[in-house]
C-alpha cells in the first residue's frame, strides 16, 4: 500500500474518528457503568469474551490461512465504533449505553486487543510471526492511536463545550469519509489478491458479523436487559472499529494482509447492521400492534 496512506493518512484518519469520540464523551458516560452494570456488564462480556471465542471457532471451521485467521481475531478484539451510535439512533435504541460502552470498551482493548493477538499469533503461527506480534512497544503504539485523540476530544468538549457541539456534526461526516478513504485504500493495496481474499474472507467476515449483531441482543435480552438497551448492545457488539483494526495491521504491524478481514467487514458491516435493525425494529412493531403475542 502507498506508503503515504500508512503513515500519515491512516493515522491521521484514525485520529480524526477518535477526536469524534473524545467530542462526545463526558465523565458522566464513565459514571454511567455504576448507574446501569447489567447491560453493560453483559455488553463487555459479549465483546470482549465471546465474540473472540466466536471468532475462534469460526475461523478453524472456514480453516483459513493463518495469516487472515489473525487478521480476524485482530477485527474481534477491536471495540465497538462510534457508527454503532448513529445505527442505534436511527433504530431507537438507547444512545446513552452506546456512547458509554464504545469509551469503556476502547480503554479496555488497550489491553485485551494486544492480548487477544498475540494469543492468535502463537495460534495460528503465520509466515513472519515475529514481527506480527504487538510487543510493548507496539502496545504502546495501540495506547497512543487509542487515548490520545480521544482525551483531547475529551478536553476540549470539557474547556469549550459550544465548540464541541457545533463541531461534532462536521467531524462525524469527516469521519464517515475517512473511513470510506481508510476501507477503500486497505482493499486497493491488496488489489492483486483481493479476489481470492474476497472468495477466503467474505464469508467469514459476513458470518462473524451477523453472529455478533445477533450475540449482542440476544445475550443481554436472556439476562434481562431491556430491549431498548439489548438493541443498542446488538450495535455496539456488531459494529467493530474497522479503522482501528485496518490502522493496527497497517502502521503498527506493517501487514497489508492482516488489514484485508477489517477491510471487507467494514464494506459488508453497513448492510448486515440495516437489516438486522429492520428485523429487530418490525419485530418490536409486531408486537406492540399485536397484544396477544
Amino acid at each position: 500500500m502507498d506508503s503515504g496512506l500508512v503513515s500519515v493518512g491512516l493515522p491521521a484518519a484514525l485520529a480524526i474518528i477518535m477526536f469524534g469520540l473524545g467530542l462526545a464523551l463526558t465523565v458522566d458516560d464513565f459514571r454511567r457503568v455504576g448507574r446501569t452494570p447489567l447491560p453493560v456488564g453483559v455488553a463487555l462480556a459479549a465483546q470482549l469474551v465471546v465474540l473472540p471465542l466466536v471468532c475462534f471457532g469460526l475461523v478453524l471451521a472456514l480453516d483459513l490461512e493463518p495469516i487472515l485467521a489473525v487478521g480476524m481475531m485482530l477485527l474481534a478484539a477491536s471495540p465497538g465504533g462510534t457508527t454503532a451510535n448513529l445505527f442505534s439512533h436511527l433504530f431507537r435504541g438507547d444512545v446513552a449505553l452506546n456512547i458509554t460502552l464504545t469509551a469503556v470498551n476502547s480503554l479496555i482493548a488497550v489491553v485485551s486487543l494486544p492480548l487477544v493477538v498475540n494469543l492468535a499469533v502463537g495460534w495460528f503461527d503465520p509466515p513472519g510471526a515475529d514481527d506480527i506480534g504487538l510487543q510493548l512497544a507496539k502496545t504502546a503504539q495501540v495506547f497512543a492511536i487509542v487515548l490520545v485523540p480521544v482525551a483531547l476530544g475529551m478536553l476540549v468538549r470539557h474547556a469549550r463545550p459550544a465548540f464541541a457541539q457545533r463541531a461534532d456534526r462536521p467531524v462525524r461526516i469527516a469521519s464517515a469519509v475517512v473511513l470510506a478513504l481508510v476501507i477503500a485504500g486497505a482493499l486497493i493495496g491488496e488489489r492483486e489478491s483481493l479476489a481470492d481474499y474476497l472468495a477466503d474472507i467474505g464469508v467469514a467476515t459476513a458470518l462473524f458479523c451477523a453472529l455478533s449483531l445477533t450475540i449482542g441482543y440476544l445475550l443481554p435480552r436472556l439476562f434481562g436487559v431491556a430491549e431498548k438497551q439489548a438493541l443498542a448492545s446488538a450495535f455496539e457488539v456488531g459494529i467493530h472499529n474497522s479503522t482501528l483494526a485496518i490502522a493496527v495491521a497497517l502502521s503498527v504491524l506493517d501487514n497489508d494482509t492482516l488489514a484485508v478481514p477489517a477491510a471487507v467487514y467494514g464494506v459488508l458491516m453497513f448492510p448486515l447492521a440495516l437489516l438486522a435493525g429492520w428485523l429487530l425494529t418490525r419485530s418490536r412493531t409486531g408486537r406492540v400492534a399485536d397484544p396477544a403475542r
